[in-house]
């Protein structure tokens, strides 16, 4: 399957400092990913906070620039591409925040709102913009008298209608969903879910969902990526990821949310909390917290282990 965008050994590193006279310490955000969403995949990427889940959907966009690696979109490097030239692949990647009360600007109408990444990409008269506003609005199930009111007027799940909306004017291919269900009531939820997969298939686009809630991953998700401490744990369909898994990380995620699969019962919940990004585990990452760790899992980082094709784990004992 072709892909639409594509990452090689993409890596993001910040640099801390604790006071001015400390030296900076290094958190590695994101660390040597490669991975290849295929056009119009729902491609999920899970793990708990502080896994790196947002960075990487941010750093694929470019809204923040990676230390290294290679981010391609339809098969063009635009990984050093300078600002004016980036311009036109921005009209082609849009991401969606998480929280709907806070990514609209309070004080604009929800016309102007949704206008402003025309007026900024493109030379449109104002009769011609006003037709896209409406036209998309009607899209996400919102009518033309929305557009002129403000934010505050609407419920949250109208709020992420708008967040969608204005993501969508700009017809783009390629969506960076962050958490976009999180902060919506369950009953919401579901139709917003709903409402993302029709526009997928009406509009023919490829979504990047970032999430920690392997029940709508399981619902709405192709293919799934699990992450942990900026890597990859674990890689591939859906099915493969949740019907096979082989990391003990993921399917400690899976016995810990009884409402995957049919009536499992919680059994091996990870021990502890996530480690400090600054002062990561040696080894496997995960071995702090594994209740199958061995003492190559403290001395030695796994290589990948292909199970299937198109289906990897990152784990000594996955074979």
């Amino acid at each position: 399957m072709e892909a639409l965008v594509e990452i090689e050994n993409l890596r993001k590193y910040f640099d801390i400092k604790k006071s001015i006279l400390s030296r900076p310490l290094q958190v590695k955000a994101i660390n040597g990913i490669s991975l290849k969403i295929p056009k119009g995949a729902i491609f999920a990427v899970v793990g708990e906070s502080g896994s790196g889940k947002s960075t990487l959907g941010r750093v694929i966009l470019k809204l923040i620039e990676p230390t290294s690696g290679k981010i391609y979109l339809n098969g063009q490097d635009i990984t050093m591409l300078k600002p004016k030239e980036l311009i036109k692949y921005r009209r082609q990647m849009q991401i969606v925040q998480q929280d709907p009360y806070n990514s609209l600007h309070p004080r604009k109408l929800v016309k102007d709102i949704i206008g402003e990444g025309l007026k900024i990409h493109y030379k449109l008269p104002s009769d011609e913009i006003y037709i896209r506003i409406k036209e998309i609005l009607e899209c996400v199930g919102l009518r033309e008298e929305h557009m002129f009111r403000y934010p505050h007027e609407f419920s949250g799940g109208q709020r992420q209608r708008i967040a969608i909306a204005r993501a969508l004017v700009l017809r783009p291919k390629f969506l960076v969903l962050d958490e976009p269900t999180s902060a919506l009531d369950v009953s919401v939820q579901a139709r917003t879910l709903a409402l993302l997969q029709e526009l997928k298939e009406s509009l023919a686009l490829t979504y990047l969902f970032i999430t920690h809630n392997l029940a709508v991953v399981d619902h709405i998700a192709s293919h799934v990526a699990v992450m942990y401490l900026g890597k990859i744990m674990e890689i591939g369909s859906k099915d493969d990821v949740f019907l096979k898994p082989r990391h003990p990380y993921t399917i400690s995620l899976l016995e810990a949310v009884p409402s995957v699969g049919k009536g499992k019962r919680i059994r091996k919940v990870p021990r502890g909390e996530i480690p400090s990004p600054l002062d990561p585990p040696k080894g496997c990452l995960f071995h702090t917290r594994c209740v199958e760790a061995k003492e190559i899992c403290a001395e030695k980082e796994p290589e990948e282990t292909e199970i299937s094709p198109g289906h990897s784990c990152w784990c000594h004992f996955c074979k």
